[in-house]
């Protein structure tokens, strides 16, 4: 089902308000997961496919902690119905910076069901290694063999 896209822009804008406040630390990242439906999918680069709205709230915990440093701030939205793609940069403490993109999904009531985020792994493995970077307390890695299935739910 199409929504209007007055509905997901609207969904959008708060969505990217959040990532705002992210940013700015007044809010976590786990302030994410209320944009989701309980049975969302999420796909991460490194940590593979999540299924389910309590699978996605600890994903967002786990995979940030000891990142609390890095910034990823948007560029641009774009909807195209019940699409939105999101391009955003990841930055290092360092001042290295990874482009990434995310596919989202709107599901309606506010909130998506589908996120798939795309950045370029091997890039982000070459930055790492030459600003020395080493992760934060409570760092937990991602798994080494993530589900790679990226397919719509």
């Amino acid at each position: 089902m199409n929504h209007s896209e007055e509905e997901v822009r609207a969904a959008l804008a708060r969505y990217v308000e959040t990532r705002l406040l992210i940013e700015g630390g007044s809010a976590t990242w786990s302030d994410l997961a209320p944009f989701f439906t309980d049975d969302a999918v999420y796909i991460d680069p490194a940590w593979g496919r999540v299924e389910g709205i309590d699978a996605i709230r600890e994903f967002f915990v786990e995979s940030m902690t000891g990142l609390e440093d890095w910034r990823f701030p948007i560029e641009f939205t774009a909807v195209d119905g019940n699409n939105v793609v999101i391009k955003w940069l990841q930055v290092l403490p360092s001042g290295h910076r990874q482009t990434g993109w995310t596919r989202l999904r709107y599901a309606g009531d506010g909130k998506f069901d589908y996120d798939e985020d795309t950045l370029n792994m091997a890039h982000v493995l070459e930055d790492l290694a030459e600003s020395g970077w080493r992760p934060g307390p409570g760092f937990v890695p991602p798994p080494a063999k993530p589900n790679r299935d990226f397919s719509l739910p």
